[in-house]
């Protein structure tokens, strides 16, 4: 066991889906292919007398994520001018919030997972503050040519500082995954970290055992441009500061990088002192208040948030928490899932017979395992999304309720289900057409079976003394004998009595 424990704090920044960039009227082209310096205009690129106006739907989105997260929403918020140089900053100085950021003092409670995906309990990572400001532009070096592209150039960027509450490298992972899911289920970002709409830095300190928590050095690690590279980042970057103690060595206060391919960090620049950004509140923007009933109304705006949607899957549906937490991952498959279950209650209020609280969960939970089994593996191998699914809610209702009623086996059930998938068609025509439907008559059945007993002496006998794994082999036999039709439960029973 190590000496030392890790302490980790996060640094989050995403890019806002508004229509228009954070201080200008040009489109926000986040996320999509243009032109380079096409998307521009005075503001953006920073030219003498071009006045900055404040987009308000990227404060509404920010003050909706502060919401979520439980933060304390500032009533007094103000812009500040964030002075620094570097080639893609047109302006000199970037727009950007100091002391009066428009949230601050929230949380977020997230799911811990094993190795095999299985839940083993929560976690929650105290919010330091989250502020609003623009984003640069982007260099793209070709040889050794630098150009610069301002297209991205004043998108708004909402960035998130976390407490250091963090203890491991997974926890981080599940933390910054956690996180985008909640802006997707907000709708304020897609926050895809490929195309950089979500980036992650990690500030990491080692301490030992029994010592203060933040008694160790600070270490920037930038490049974490996926969920992976945060894992193994901030992996690395544990074990060299461990190496660095353990032989007498000192970890300094510096900014490193993550080379993905090499799967190791760098120096990028050393960083004994903060840097003096030379804050000043931005001259061109008056400060702004955010008052009570503006704030109530975007709180009765947020929608059911995956903490909540996962909590309620497990409560009303009876799912099992690792199947609620899958399902609530993927918010279109969520949705699905709940336009299933309201199909499945649509029909059991018209059936003659009441159901048990047993058998409906027992729909319910068979409907989430096909949608996170045989469902989600067929999306996935089409490289298709939700989205593009041609099988409609009430038709995948309809496949539940004729597998829980015994008509068609799991075997069955699979057959249907790849068509379904590819023509979109109603299950029950798929069973008529196909002849799928199970076989359950037991005069049927026993004349099969007696059959079966006939040409396969052998097994019979070895049944008879003591071998039970032979009646499996029988079994299957009758299924091959009926080309899968048979009910595999009717086939034991009559079996086992036969046998005797």
């Amino acid at each position: 066991m190590s000496k030392y424990k890790p302490t980790i704090g996060m640094e989050v920044h995403v890019e806002l889906i508004t229509n228009s960039k954070m201080f200008c009227g040009c489109k926000n082209g986040m996320g999509l292919e243009t032109n380079p310096n096409t998307n521009i205009c005075p503001v953006c690129t920073g030219q003498p007398g071009a006045i900055s106006v404040p987009n308000a739907q990227a404060i509404e989105f920010t003050v909706q994520a502060g919401l979520a997260l439980n933060c304390h929403i500032a009533r007094d918020s103000k812009f500040d001018r964030k002075n620094y140089f570097y080639p893609d900053l047109p302006k000199g100085y970037q727009i950007s919030q100091f002391d009066q950021p428009i949230c601050a003092n929230g949380f977020l409670e997230f799911t811990l997972k094993s190795d095999d995906g299985s839940v083993t309990g929560t976690e929650r990572v105290g919010i330091t503050r989250i502020h609003l400001e623009e984003d640069t532009g982007k260099l793209i070096h070709e040889g050794k040519d630098t150009l610069v592209d301002f297209n991205r150039a004043c998108v708004p960027l909402m960035e998130l500082v976390t407490e250091p509450d963090i203890n491991s490298a997974q926890e981080a992972k599940r933390f910054c995954e956690d996180l985008r899911l909640l802006f997707r289920y907000l709708g304020i970002s897609t926050a895809d970290m490929e195309k950089g709409q979500m980036r992650c830095e990690a500030n990491i300190s080692l301490h030992e055992v029994g010592k203060d928590r933040l008694s160790g050095t600070k270490v920037e690690l930038k490049n974490l441009n996926s969920f992976r590279a945060v894992e193994r980042g901030i992996e690395y970057e544990i074990e060299r500061q461990t190496e660095v103690l353990d032989s007498g060595g000192t970890v300094y206060q510096e900014t490193r990088g993550w080379d993905e391919k090499k799967g190791r960090t760098f120096l990028q620049r050393n960083k004994e002192d903060a840097h003096d950004y030379r804050y000043f509140p931005e001259p061109d923007i008056a400060p702004f208040k955010l008052g009570e009933a503006y704030v109530n109304l975007l709180r009765e705006k947020l929608p059911e948030l995956p903490t909540e949607k996962r909590n309620r899957f497990v409560k009303q549906f009876g799912l099992k928490l690792e199947n609620a937490s899958t399902l609530v991952a993927n918010k279109e498959m969520a949705g699905y899932f709940e336009n299933v279950t309201s199909e499945l209650e649509n029909w059991m209020s018209e059936e003659d017979h009441k159901f048990e609280e047993k058998d409906i969960t027992t729909l319910y939970r068979l409907s989430a395992n096909y949608i996170l089994t045989e469902l989600a593996r067929k999306v996935a191998d089409s490289e298709k999304g939700m989205s593009e699914l041609k099988i409609s809610a009430e038709n995948f209702a309809e496949l539940i309720k004729i597998v829980y009623e015994g008509e068609i086996n799991s075997s069955a059930a699979q057959t249907v289900l790849e068509e379904m998938f590819l023509t979109g068609a109603d299950p029950s025509h798929i069973v008529d057409e196909k002849g799928l439907a199970q076989k359950s008559d037991e005069v049927e059945l026993g004349t099969i079976i007696g059959d079966i007993l006939l040409v396969n002496p052998g097994p019979v006998e070895d049944y008879k003394n003591g071998k039970d794994n032979a009646i499996k082999f029988l079994v299957g036999q009758v299924m091959a004998a009926t080309k899968g039709a048979a009910n595999p439960q009717v086939v034991m029973q009559i079996l086992k009595e036969k046998l005797k």
